[in-house]
């Protein structure tokens, strides 16, 4: 019976053990896996070598010898190596050789060759190509947010910290720049051998290198030296742009080592521009990544451009502290690090431009992009539940990047500006080179009042949508004799937000500012009851809050706002209105074209012109475009006439050119694009000659071949020549070669350059080429699957908003309804994606009904 009873009990244990091991064996990095690894291994140490052949289509050899602790083995060591089994060419563990054993994209050790304590596991592979971006003379690594394992094998997951050693061997006339300080140069005929130091600790989406032909140049701006390598060519561009940007990330350096009391917590800050990178930036460790063109302006960089630049520096330096040094537990919390780099960034870029009203900037920065999303019906909460990794890469978007701050900018408001940087301050000491979640960040912000932040959050954090406000005022004898502000939830949900907001009482000779907190659903404004009735009321007149709130044009006009911040929000809260149906798409038009016309600021008139730009070309009928579209050319063409900052008269040229597709309006762009018609003061670079040809060419100018072919001549930048090269059959006036192009769209291997591809997009689904493209909507959707798994976090939604995001027709709402109703599983962060890119599609319908 004893033995019975020991037979059944190892019987029933091996069993458990498979259904374990069975558990965490799937594709991706699962939440169970990721939690049983954390306990598993320890003091992680990846030593790496990589030879890099000159010729694009040679494998990279390569080697992983991994040092790690191994703390038990109950389960096998899984690493993970999304690949081929055929790249990997020998494993060996603790000095013996094994057999391989690859499944589900996992290289898997069984527990019999591993030991308690120290291990070292050695393989030697061919590098993954998948997020190896490489072009001819360069390539570039991109690992977030688990393509480390399309590269090497790994644990690739945010809290398995790890130190890196990197050996990299590449073609002489190459750069080489990765995370960790140069230790040994080393001549082999054509080729030279790089070894660095060891890294200091980070994720495995963190490490990087890039490699190939580049100009680098060294500046050391106060203690530290920082290296800039870079392909840009255009020696006005490089002379107006390299000095700024080390002074931008000395400044970032210098505010966030002030704010958070930590110094700089790594070896080094060195960065790499890359024509047509994937992002803005990549905050890789000791070696950030940006697109080359956000990096190098020129003298006829717009206000907005300038600001955008040191924005993308601030938000990728403060990423060393928030997001790498302190680093979220699990991609769930991915929003985590957002929002504090984009944040602190808002907070760096105040002092860098004293002139600029920041409150202001960060309105116009944050609140249309989140809106975007926010008000549609693929609305997401900010923090969103992730139970594999190999789904993480849906959960960017403009929620975690513009909602957030947003939220913490309330959050920062209950708490007061010092108990919040009080808090932010103990949060980066205890967590340093560790991991941590948003409920880690609550305990330590609870400290900090008798607010119930856990309670706050789940709103703000934890749910989607946002409020519509509403009011219901009385007036008795000429005064107001009642108050009453009004929320409900946009998605019809029970959601209740509290948060802070102003309102403006404009009267004859004064505006009186009204603070209200709100957090009920219906709020008693008693502070202005018995006051006169004011002529009109500026509802969130000092851009705090969020959400919908009452339009009220009948008695003034928006431009008549004398305060920058509320005049900017009216012309937000107009078009939020205009899409919610509580003014007509006429009247938010007419009200847009007042403000084009007399707008002063540089900013403000950058919002307009996008919302001039969004109705006209999206929420107008053919019959209301026709009818307007002449008035509109000669308003921005008198406009340009005047004498206006540069910065202005660009935007305003860039609004014009964007709708000036009548006879007259080509021939005046044709005439500017060959330089026979001048605008006195309109400063225009290369690029935007370029840009020029491409908008004759989709507005079929008679002389479009022509154009083109001297477009391509001009441009004197290889790597934008190639872009360019790539370009041509989209902007064909033959629809059987955009018919190709679309076609042959099809093969990943034609999506490897994904900003090209989505320019290309744009143009094939112009609103003017719409009848001929709209075939290729069906196709576009059927890829989307396809598209995330070969493409980075940005492409599927970017895909979409160059495709079917650009459709207002029924027909293209009804290639939506089929493709949901034909695929009624599909994946349903893809589904939310498709949602958010086809708002306009829902919301036209009920805007055109008569």
């Amino acid at each position: 019976m004893r033995n019975l009873f020991f037979i059944l009990f190892i019987a029933l244990f091996s069993c458990k053990n498979t259904q374990k091991n069975e558990s965490l064996l799937v594709s991706g990095i699962s939440a169970d896996l990721a939690t049983y690894r954390k306990d598993q291994v320890s003091d992680i140490v990846y030593h790496l070598s990589f030879n890099i052949p000159s010729e694009k289509d040679k494998r990279i050899s390569s080697k992983l010898e991994l040092s790690l602790q191994i703390n038990d083995l109950e389960q096998p060591l899984y690493l993970d190596f999304n690949e081929d089994k055929s790249l990997i060419k020998q494993v060996t563990v603790n000095g013996d050789f094994i057999e391989i054993n690859h499944q589900k994209e996992h290289l898997i050790i069984a527990e019999t060759y591993l030991k308690k304590g120290k291990n070292v596991v050695t393989v030697v592979f061919d590098a993954g190509e998948t997020s190896l971006n490489r072009s001819d003379d360069y390539l570039y690594t991109l690992l977030v947010p688990d393509r480390a394992s399309t590269l090497f094998p790994c644990f690739d997951q945010p809290d398995l910290k790890a130190n890196y050693i990197l050996d990299i061997t590449a073609p002489k006339t190459w750069q080489v720049l990765c995370g960790a300080p140069l230790e040994l140069k080393e001549d082999n005929h054509d080729y030279i051998r790089y070894l660095y130091k060891m890294s200091d600790k980070m994720s495995t989406y963190l490490f990087s290198f890039v490699a190939g032909v580049f100009n680098k140049t060294t500046q050391r701006p106060e203690d530290m030296e920082m290296t800039l390598l870079f392909r840009e060519n255009d020696s006005v561009k490089i002379n107006a742009s390299v000095d700024d940007i080390f002074m931008l990330h000395q400044q970032s350096l210098d505010f966030l080592e002030d704010y958070t009391q930590y110094d700089f917590p790594f070896q080094k800050l060195d960065f790499v521009a890359i024509p047509e990178f994937q992002y803005g930036g990549m905050e890789h460790v000791g070696a950030v990544q940006y697109r080359e063109s956000s990096l190098f302006l020129d003298e006829t960089a717009t206000q907005e451009r300038l600001l955008n630049r040191a924005q993308l520096i601030a938000h990728e330096t403060a990423h060393m502290w928030f997001g790498d040094l302190v680093t979220m537990k699990w991609f769930d919390d991915v929003w985590l690090k957002e929002v504090f780099a984009n944040f602190m960034a808002g907070k760096i870029v105040n002092g860098s431009f004293p002139e600029i009203d920041h409150r202001l900037r960060f309105m116009q920065e944050h609140y249309p992009s989140a809106y975007s999303e926010d008000r549609t019906l693929g609305a997401t909460p900010i923090r969103q539940k992730l139970g594999n990794l190999k789904n993480a890469g849906t959960l960017y978007g403009n929620i975690i990047y513009h909602k957030a701050p947003i939220m913490m900018r309330q959050l920062e408001i209950i708490l007061g500006e010092a108990p919040f940087r009080s808090g932010m301050r103990q949060y980066v000491k205890k967590y340093a080179n560790g991991n941590a979640d948003w409920n880690d960040l609550v305990t330590i912000l609870d400290n900090e009042t008798s607010i119930d932040l856990k309670q706050w959050s789940e709103v703000w954090v934890n749910q989607s949508g946002r409020p519509i406000i509403s009011d219901q005022i009385a007036y008795k004898d000429g005064k107001i004799s009642n108050f009453d502000i009004y929320q409900s939830a946009e998605d019809g949900s029970d959601n209740l937000w509290t948060q802070t907001f102003s309102l403006g009482l404009v009267y004859d000779d004064s505006i009186h500012i009204a603070s209200i907190n709100i957090k009920d659903k219906k709020t008693t404004l008693s502070s202005v009851i018995g006051m006169s009735k004011p002529r009109s009321i500026i509802y969130n007149y000092k851009g705090l809050g969020y959400g919908v709130f009452p339009m009220d044009l009948s008695n003034a006009s928006i431009f008549e706002i004398k305060d920058d911040v509320a005049r900017s929000y009216s012309y937000i809260n107009l078009y939020e209105s205009m899409l919610n149906n509580h003014l007509s798409v006429n009247s938010a038009f007419n009200e847009l074209l007042k403000g084009i016309n007399t707008e002063k600021d540089e900013l403000i008139v950058d919002l307009i012109s996008s919302e001039i730009r969004s109705v006209f070309l999206k929420y107008f009928t053919e019959e209301q475009r026709e009818k307007m579209l002449g008035t509109l050319e000669n308003i921005l063409k008198e406009r340009l006439s005047k004498n206006l900052q540069p910065g202005i008269k660009k935007t305003i040229f860039n609004l014009y050119r964007s709708i000036a597709f009548t006879i007259e309006g080509k021939d005046f762009l044709y005439g500017v694009w060959n330089k026979t018609k001048m605008i006195e003061g309109l400063r225009l670079n290369e690029n935007d000659y370029t840009n020029l040809a491409v908008t004759l060419a989709i507005y079929n100018h008679e002389k479009s071949d022509e154009i083109l072919k001297k477009a391509l001549d001009d441009i004197v930048n290889s790597d934008r020549k190639k872009r360019f090269e790539f370009m041509l059959p989209s902007l064909s006036n033959k629809e059987s070669d955009r018919d190709a192009f679309m076609i042959s769209l099809s093969k990943p291997e034609n999506r490897e350059k994904e900003s090209w591809v989505l320019s290309a997009l744009s143009n094939i689904h112009h609103p003017l080429r719409q009848q001929s493209a709209k075939k290729h909507l069906r196709l576009c959707l059927d890829l989307l699957e396809e598209i995330q798994l070969t493409g980075d976090i940005f492409f599927p939604k970017s895909w979409l908003n160059a495709t079917i995001g650009n459709y207002s027709s029924h027909e293209a709402y009804k290639v939506v309804q089929d493709f949901l109703t034909d695929n009624p599983n599909f994946n349903p962060v893809l589904k939310n994606k498709l949602l958010q890119s086809t708002d306009g599609l829902y919301r036209v319908r009920e805007l055109r009904k008569p």
